[in-house]
């Protein structure tokens, strides 16, 4: 196997501290929190304890100014425990950065500690019932009044988080006359009057990971929870467009290192299993299909890395992170499926941890923008259009 460069001797002793936090902390209980659709708040708290939230943020406001190879190393070894229900890559990688980058200095200090401490657990409200990758087509509206406050109306679906959260990214229309144009950021608190939580949605996979319906119904908004102040009103949709490489790419890290965790299972698993007085191992097809799916996973890893450096140097652009998303979730999905067949009957048997990973890979190929949307973007990079 190719050497990975990318990591420090820091890096590396990072990773064996989270590896233990994920081992005590996560794996005893995700099986409990499968069944009871969400984990349990503490593990944020005990997260938040151990420096393990927002580590990329200013130490002014609770982060560890970490670069984010840490983060990285955060997505691998979720993803290779198959604890699928931690919700921390989005709160800490998606959210507080939207709070670093666009907030004013007063939002930045009255959220960004409380999300690194774990006191809340920060959700962000794209994707409604029609519209889902289409996030010029949303229909929520946050209208100014005359004291500038905005009223929110609209639902969202999909929202990872959403059951926990405190705080809430949510993507209006401001000016809906205007399209993309007219959309901003809105900073929701749990508790303001109007904004209540739906039902957890029970998914294919994924089952630990609280997913739930959210509704805005004539809730006030305070001009100052507009994210980024007056000067970022109707600017949301460029903000969105610039924070979804990093979007991507973080599914795209989770998706080699969830591929990599199927094949040492799965190649535990032939040498150990028997069929017709010999193993499972021994049989060629079995050795060759592994055989393909790890070069191709040694591919992606060598691909993903490259884009991890260039997320760090504030160069990946997005026709890039699109390919790495688009082909390491295909290439996931592709790997679960034949390592399933190799398990033969106990491949189907939730139990057993291939099982429970192939059902959670199916939504990589779709959240993030799905990989058809993937390919139309890639496209455009090329100066091709449909249109």
């Amino acid at each position: 196997m190719i050497d990975r460069t990318l990591f420090s001797s820091d890096h590396e002793s990072f990773r064996d501290s989270f590896r233990k936090f994920v081992e005590k902390e996560i794996v005893p209980f995700h099986a409990d929190w499968e069944e009871q659709g969400y984990v349990d708040r503490a593990v944020w708290t005990k997260a938040g304890e151990n420096g393990f939230l927002c580590m990329s943020m200013p130490e002014e406001y609770g982060g560890s100014e970490a670069d984010k190879l840490f983060s990285v190393i955060q997505f691998e070894e979720i993803a290779r425990a198959g604890v699928t229900g931690i919700g921390f890559s989005l709160h800490s990688e998606i959210v507080a950065p939207y709070i670093l980058h666009y907030g004013t200095p007063e939002q930045k200090a009255k959220y960004l500690p409380r999300l690194a401490s774990g006191e809340m657990i920060g959700a962000i409200a794209m994707s409604e019932p029609a519209a889902g990758s289409d996030l010029q087509g949303i229909k929520s509206t946050a209208i100014q009044q005359a004291d500038g406050s905005y009223l929110l109306n609209g639902s969202k679906t999909f929202i990872t988080n959403g059951w926990h959260a405190d705080l809430v990214i949510v993507v209006a229309k401001t000016n809906p006359a205007a399209g993309g144009k007219g959309t901003s950021l809105m900073l929701v608190e749990r508790g303001m009057p109007g904004f209540s939580v739906g039902k957890r949605l029970k998914k294919m996979g994924m089952k630990a990971q609280d997913t739930s319906e959210l509704f805005f119904d004539n809730v006030r908004i305070p001009a100052e929870n507009l994210l980024g102040g007056a000067a970022y009103e109707n600017k949301g949709f460029i903000c969105l467009m610039e924070q979804l490489p990093w979007e991507r790419l973080q599914i795209a890290i989770s998706a080699v290192a969830s591929a990599q965790a199927a094949i040492d299972w799965t190649v535990d698993y032939v040498k150990e299993r028997k069929v017709f007085g010999q193993p499972v191992a021994a049989f060629q097809n079995t050795r060759y299909t592994l055989a393909e799916l790890q070069t191709e996973v040694q591919v992606a890893r060598v691909f993903v890395d490259k884009c991890c450096e260039l997320i760090c140097d504030d160069k990946l652009d997005t026709a890039t992170a699109s390919m790495a998303k688009y082909w390491t979730t295909d290439l996931q999905c592709k790997v679960m499926d034949e390592c399933v067949q190799l398990h033969g009957g106990y491949g189907y048997m939730w139990e057993y941890p291939i099982t429970r990973a192939y059902a959670d890979a199916r939504v990589q190929r779709i959240y993030g923008g799905t990989n058809e949307i993937m390919k139309e973007v890639i496209t455009r990079s090329m100066g091709l259009s449909g249109k």
